[in-house]
């Protein structure tokens, strides 16, 4: 369905806003990241019915995950470029192949196997380019946010319909860990505020709505691939609002890991179909 795949297309474009509104923010990383859980959390928990659940022990184990996702991507963007955080978290799936197989009983496929030399190199690119001390951190960082990711990829795969509750639970135990730490930085601006309502609301929670109704009636194949928008359009609003530009080497690195997921998703389609057409013949 065109509907769907448009809701798809919306969340990425929703979720790709992250790097502009963040660096356009006078806030630290901890006030912003705090900000926008608590407002997602509070948002999702009045829109989506399946979010009003008491949480079972697993719930509350993948909404750690989710916690430390949200937050360290925050933080990251907030020290090094919006594009490195963005292709450094994208590269979750370089570590989901090698969790798979311990918390999913999943194995990868040949194909998701020869994405990971692809995967490692981009990922050691984000390193290559002249970096400050801050850099490097923020780079660090997203390398943290990106394995949370993979646990909460993993997670949400293991919870099916307990996802929502996680996912509400996650935002506030990211609000309550990072608004605490943030009391000491810069004072809002109405600006602030406005990014901050417009990250909850918008960026996470809107997106997530469009997101999950989008793959009601939509591969999960195509749905991966839409979901590619993203990390491209990341930095370029990001550079539009706030002027940055990623170095060279991380514009490399992000082409790999774009390819890497793009091969890791179509490869096993690939691989199923030819069977089926040679056996036609």
């Amino acid at each position: 369905m065109l509907t769907s795949r448009l809701l798809i297309l919306a969340a990425a474009v929703l979720w790709s806003t992250a790097g502009a509104a963040i660096k356009t923010s006078g806030l630290d990383g901890w006030q912003l990241s705090g900000g926008r859980s608590l407002v997602a959390g509070l948002f999702l928990l009045a829109a989506v019915r399946e979010a009003r659940r008491r949480p079972t022990l697993r719930v509350l184990l993948v909404s750690v995950a989710y916690a430390f996702t949200v937050v360290l991507f925050v933080v990251a963007t907030k020290l090094t470029t919006a594009a490195n955080a963005i292709f450094i978290q994208d590269a979750a799936p370089l570590f989901v192949l090698f969790l798979s197989p311990l918390l999913l009983r999943e194995l990868p496929t040949r194909g998701e196997l020869l994405a990971v030399p692809i995967y490692a190199l981009g990922l050691g690119m984000f390193f290559l380019d002249e970096l400050s001390g801050g850099q490097l951190a923020g780079n660090l960082i997203a390398v943290g946010s990106g394995i949370a990711f993979a646990f909460s990829i993993v997670g949400l795969r293991l919870l099916r319909d307990e996802g929502p509750a996680a996912l509400v639970y996650g935002n506030f135990l990211a609000a309550l860990v990072a608004l605490p730490v943030g009391l000491g930085g810069p004072a809002p601006t109405p600006l602030d505020l406005g990014l901050v309502l417009y990250l909850g609301i918008f960026q996470l929670g809107l997106a997530y709505l469009c997101f999950s109704r989008g793959l009601l009636h939509t591969p999960a194949v195509e749905a991966s691939l839409l979901m590619l928008l993203e990390p491209v359009l990341n930095p370029i609003w990001t550079f539009l609002a706030a002027g940055e530009r990623p170095g060279p080497w991380a514009i490399a690195g992000g082409a790999g890991v774009l390819a890497a997921t793009a091969w890791r998703t179509v490869a096993p389609v690939v691989a199923a179909r030819a069977p089926a057409r040679g056996s036609r013949g």
